[in-house]
């Protein structure tokens, strides 16, 4: 599973020029800890966090001016990653670096952003739930195989695949969709098939 697979691409952000109360007020609005600083054309200049208005707080009750602007206030350095990043090498990097969440960026412009919630959820999935997803969208529906040629069972999200399939990369391509499925941790494939198109 990939970062792709899993990230939030309709972001809630803020220009630099947007005043550190509207800030505030989206951020309490969207429910969301941090808001990335882009520019028009969405490209990332920094972000601004929940512990940047601490900041800002502790400041002000010790009397000092505070920022008037976002750009007066967000950091300039963000944590990101890639859509194509494993998730597990994403997660790493979140964890090594105590960050709730990463930008995801495709040649500096803003495609989505990864937090920890996200990664939490994808493993609350049922595994009877991954599996019956597997079995009816996956396998049916999407490569129009009959599922009662593969056996699929699902271990606390590792998924096991057995049987004969068509081709070899029909059989290829059930292992890749099933890896991206949300709640997926690992794919086991035993799959045969009856003619290597390869």
């Amino acid at each position: 599973m990939h970062v792709r697979d899993l990230m939030t691409t309709d972001v809630v952000a803020v220009g630099p020029s947007t005043s550190i109360r509207d800030a505030a007020r989206m951020m309490f609005r969207y429910r969301v800890s941090g808001l990335p600083v882009v520019d028009p054309d969405d490209r990332v200049l920094g972000i601004i966090t929940e512990g940047d208005f601490l900041s800002i707080e502790i400041a002000r009750v010790a009397g000092e001016t505070p920022p008037a602007l976002v750009s007066e206030a967000m950091t300039d350095f963000v944590y990101s990653v890639t859509p194509d990043v494993e998730l597990m090498d994403a997660a790493r990097y979140m964890q090594d670096h105590g960050v709730k969440r990463v930008l995801v960026l495709e040649d500096g412009v803003m495609v989505g952003i990864l937090s920890r919630f996200d990664i939490v959820a994808a493993f609350t999935r049922p595994d009877d739930v991954i599996e019956d997803e597997i079995r009816e969208d996956l396998i049916r529906r999407v490569l129009f195989v009959d599922p009662e040629t593969v056996d699929v069972s699902v271990t606390n999200g590792v998924v096991t695949l057995i049987g004969t399939i068509g081709t070899r990369t029909e059989a290829r391509l059930v292992e890749e969709l099933t890896a991206r499925l949300d709640g997926v941790v690992g794919v086991q494939n035993n799959l045969d098939w009856r003619i290597d198109d390869t």
